[in-house]
């Protein structure tokens, strides 16, 4: 209800507006034509039958019943003076008549009166020279719709010895967007006028023109395509202008058996046979230019383009092509950008993706626009190259355009230099063709037919030529196809829209014309398009210079060599990107290098003196094999510091896997040896002093071949490691790049900086597990030195010093690491951190294993002695104190057992003993009495513990007589196992025994 309410209200308003406006100014509704009515729009059929009067401008439309036709105007119009339009021509609804009679084949229909053939309508016929009308001359169009006469013939008049006339439906654009029919129109009548007066070409025929205006619209062309096909006399060939308007003519002409041939045609998209199988054309394909362009571009080695093109299928299929055939020469189109009216963002876009060859494929009004925002944005000057199309007028820059804000100065600036590509249409040389002209004499007659008009300001004045040699190329096609027809028992007047065999005929004369035209070699490829040079010109100072030409068919360049550029040559395809190599800095590298092998020689010396003195016990209660190991690694690690320095400044790319490699070897044995020869004494230490007593004594024995397997195991898993990384993934060269930078001055160059890398497919994995490997032996060795830091022993009497190396080592290594990660891409910080890591880690392990063993040799003299005592004995005095050390450890276990076993021994025969005196006290019994008369004086009875002396000594000879005769004698006690005496407990062993 509520929308009933709307409709209603503003059906309400509108009867309003209309009553206000009847009491105003308007128009009184009028009555229909018979047999007709009226339609008003926006009107009810209520809102009809109120209204009286319609406001001005208001528009009514006439609509007839059943098949009747309007004639007169269909559509009147409310004038202010209160009138409808055209009222003085009356609006008729009539019944036509057939429109086959409006045409004849081989003559000509008159119309009278002019306009649709309808009732009342009479048509007058007429036959063309060499033909007989069979039939009446003219018919009248009844009321009831019908022509009151059969139509009439015209047959061939065998009798006729004159010429036969051929017609050419042709299209000239007088006026629109491409006016060329200006001076095409009058060039192709010069070509009619020589080829009917020639004796040779077509000798019983004559050529006749019927032309239209398209005004290079597809609309109206659509119209004039209709009425040259429906209208007599009957069309041997079209010839249509621009390419929108041959793409219409093209694709309807088939289906009548016409052949098509152009002269101002360019689009590549009419060069599908498929599409438009009769068509041929004269003006050269658009995508001609294409190889010249290419051709241009590999001469001076671009190999990088941009494109800006308005959105038209001209343009569209002209940079498809260009796309293609690029691609084939290996040239790159880095930038494509399209435009419909406002080419502003395009040109934007082109400057900011750096764009420096630049082609263009736009109309002369859109070329203006384009290059006043190329001035604005200033895409022009020795950096840059602008290929344009050739056909536009010489001054097309410096006409005054309203649609832009650049003055001329500023586009004669901003088109300097630009390079175009224009389809020969003038033969450049003085050579007489088919028509039997120069194309100097042929610009002559041109000129004097134009009546002197400036050629700049006639329309189609470079395709005249064009036009010129389409009708050459017709008319000898035509005269081509008279002897094979003749054979067949046909005629060229005998075509019409019905007959292919006369097209096929037409069509493969044209299909092989060769001939010298005044706009040069005129042959069609195979899709029917002209195939001629190309001209190269460049603007220098204002005005286009010929710079070469281009013979496609040949792949021939003719080059002048006059071309001139804004700075000293072409400009590069894009800013100029040199690469240069980051190298290690030199003096770094010499710096490092003399520290590294001051350290290699200072391991030679610590080397050295280890094996001379490897005989000393000092020397070797420090397990001199496990030094000899450490000395050895660290002098590997250091000569890694050599390759870790060498890059691409002194090995080729070819030779720096094998310097990969070294580094790689180098640096992961050397720390196997050097830290894995410290980790195994660490580790020893620790596992003999942290068990408990009983383990520690079956550990004690120290054998040395356990601490070099426990070496080669580390080794071996560096080894095996290693071996497999290289086989599965091997390392190679790398190249990083990093960010371009811009010299100092204005030089069109960037520097690209590079740097070598070793690197393998998945380093990061094979990093990860060597450091995760690595480093929880780091950790496990900073654990064990840190359990072992109080603990002391003879047998390796230097695990504190390494102890103290495992420290520094660990926590260099720990920082190391991830430190030169992050520092990869700075190649001297990466190289001083871990070169100089590595060079501390040596001097340290070696000062701190090497320097105290040296210090006390020399200051205590020990070498001597001990040397002299080796000679002496013939057995290393360190392994003769051991075998002392381990006799008197077990004699003095045994002994400890002894003393416990004759301890139980005495305190036994002590009870024994007191049982004794008890048993004999009570069998005195006298003595019984006597305790009971008198107290008893108690014997003393010395504690027999406490009348023997320690164990050891030597009892005393008075007291033989108060122990019992079993105990009197200590020999017989200590002897019983035949062990022990006491001459065995010499004053020598007694410390030891109670230690």
């Amino acid at each position: 209800m509520a929308l009933a309410f709307v409709l209603s209200f503003l059906l309400g308003s509108f009867s309003l507006t209309i009553a206000s406006r009847n009491t105003t100014t308007g128009c009184a509704i009028i009555r229909p034509p018979r047999d007709g009515g009226i339609r008003y729009r926006g009107l009810t059929q209520e809102q009809i039958r109120s209204v009286q009067v319609l406001p001005v401008d208001y528009e009514i439309e006439y609509i007839c019943r059943g098949s009747r036709v309007i004639v007169g105007p269909k559509v009147r119009k409310c004038l202010p003076d209160g009138t409808w339009t055209d009222l003085n021509q009356r609006s008729k609804c009539l019944l036509p008549c057939p429109r086959v009679w409006t045409s004849l084949e081989n003559g000509r229909v008159t119309v009278h009166p002019p306009g649709p053939a309808v009732e009342d309508t009479i048509l007058h016929y007429s036959c063309l020279e060499g033909f007989i009308l069979v039939g009446r001359n003219s018919t009248h169009c009844t009321k009831l719709g019908k022509w009151d006469s059969p139509k009439p013939v015209c047959h061939y008049d065998r009798h006729y010895t004159g010429k036969k006339k051929l017609y050419i439906g042709a299209l000239f654009p007088m006026s629109g967007g491409w006016p060329g029919g200006q001076a095409c129109l009058p060039a192709a009548q010069m070509a009619l006028d020589l080829v009917n007066k020639r004796t040779d070409i077509l000798p019983d025929y004559e050529l006749e023109l019927i032309h239209y205006d398209s005004m290079c619209d597809p609309g109206d062309a659509t119209k004039l395509l209709y009425d040259l096909l429906y209208t007599e006399p009957i069309k041997i060939v079209l010839m249509p202008g621009c390419s929108s308007v041959s793409t219409l003519v093209a694709e309807a002409a088939r289906m009548w058996n016409l052949i098509v041939l152009s002269y101002g045609s360019s689009s590549p998209a009419l060069s599908n046979r498929q599409r438009f199988p009769t068509f041929f054309r004269t003006h050269p394909s658009a995508t001609l230019h294409n190889p010249t362009r290419v051709q241009l571009f590999q001469k001076w080695k671009w190999t990088k383009i941009a494109t800006i093109q308005q959105t038209t299928e001209v343009f569209t299929s002209t940079l498809d092509d260009l796309e293609q055939r690029v691609k084939e020469a290996g040239i790159e189109i880095s930038v494509r950008q399209s435009f419909l009216t406002d080419p502003a963002v395009a040109v934007k876009n082109l400057k900011r993706q750096d764009a420096r060859i630049i082609v263009g494929l736009f109309y002369e009004t859109e070329a203006r626009k384009v290059f006043c925002e190329v001035y604005k944005e200033k895409l022009y000057g020795k950096k840059y190259v602008w290929f344009l199309i050739g056909w536009y007028a010489d001054n097309w820059f410096k006409i005054k355009d309203p649609s832009i804000n650049c003055t001329v100065e500023q586009m004669t600036e901003a088109v300097e230099g630009h390079v175009t590509t224009e389809i020969v249409m003038l033969n450049p040389e003085t050579v007489r063709g088919a028509s039997n002209l120069t194309s100097q004499e042929f610009l002559a007659q041109l000129m004097s037919k134009l009546g002197g008009k400036n050629p700049e300001e006639t329309g189609g004045f470079q395709e005249a030529p064009l036009a010129y040699d389409a009708v050459w190329a017709l008319a000898l096609a035509l005269n081509k196809t008279v002897g094979p027809l003749k054979a067949k028992g046909r005629r060229l007047e005998d075509f019409n829209y019905n007959n292919k065999d006369i097209t096929a005929e037409i069509y493969r004369a044209l299909n092989t014309s060769s001939f010298e035209g005044v706009s040069g070699h005129v042959v069609f490829d195979a899709q029917g398009s002209r195939m001629a040079w190309t001209l190269i010109e460049q603007l220098q100072g204002g005005s286009y210079k010929k710079i070469g030409y281009y013979d496609m068919t040949k792949g021939n360049l003719s080059w002048y060599g006059n071309d001139r550029w804004i700075g000293s040559g072409p400009p590069a395809d894009q800013t100029v990107v040199i690469q240069k190599f980051r190298y290690l800095s030199q003096k770094l590298f010499i710096s490092v290098s003399v520290f590294a092998g001051l350290g290699i020689l200072m391991g030679i010396v610590c080397l050295t003196f280890n094996i001379y003195n490897s005989n000393v016990r000092y020397i070797q209660n420090s397990q001199p094999y496990l030094n000899n190991m450490t000395a050895v690694g660290c002098m590997m690690a250091l000569a890694a510091v050599f390759p870790l320095g060498i890059d691409g400044l002194h090995v080729r790319n070819s030779q720096f896997p094998v310097v990969c490699q070294f580094r790689l070897w180098l640096l992961g044995l050397g720390f196997s040896l050097a830290y894995g020869s410290m980790f195994t004494k660490i580790w020893w230490v620790h596992t003999v002093f942290t068990k408990k007593d009983e383990k520690k004594d079956k550990r004690k024995h120290l054998e040395p071949w356990k601490l070099y397997a426990t070496v080669g195991v580390l080794l071996v898993i560096d080894i095996l490691s290693l071996m497999i990384w290289q086989i599965v993934d091997p390392l190679h060269i790398t190249v990083e790049k990093f960010t371009k930078e811009a010299p100092k001055g204005d030089v069109d160059q960037l520097i690209e900086p590079l740097l070598q890398h070793c690197s393998s497919e998945k380093m990061n994995t094979w990093l990860g597990v060597v450091y995760g490997y690595k480093g929880l032996l780091l950790l496990l060795g900073i654990f064990l030195a840190y359990e072992t830091k109080s603990v002391s022993t003879e047998k390796i009497n230097d695990h504190r010093a390494v102890g103290m190396a495992i420290y520094n080592v660990s926590v260099l290594c720990m920082i190391t690491a991830p430190v030169t990660m992050i520092l990869s891409s700075k190649q001297d910080a990466s190289f001083a951190f871990a070169s100089l890591a590595i060079i501390f880690s040596v001097y340290i392990t070696l000062v701190v294993l090497f320097v105290p063993k040296m210090r006390r040799l020399i200051t205590r003299g020990e070498w001597q002695s001990d040397q002299q005592e080796t000679m002496k004995t013939g057995s290393s005095t360190n392994n003769n104190d051991e075998e002392k050390s381990r006799q008197l450890e077990r004699e003095n276990k045994e002994l400890q057992k002894i003393i416990q076993e004759k301890e139980e021994r005495v305190s036994e025969l002590r009870n024994q003993l007191s049982e004794r005196q008890a048993l004999r006290s009570r069998k005195r019994p006298t003595s019984s009495n006597q305790n009971h008369s008198s107290p008893s004086i108690p014997t003393p009875l010395n504690d027999p513990k406490s009348l023997l002396p320690p164990p050891g000594y030597p009892l005393p000879a008075s007291d033989n007589h108060s122990l019992p005769p079993t105990f009197s004698n200590s020999s017989t006690l200590y002897q019983p196992d035949g062990k022990i005496n006491r001459n065995n407990c010499h004053p020598g062993r007694l410390q030891l025994l109670y230690k």
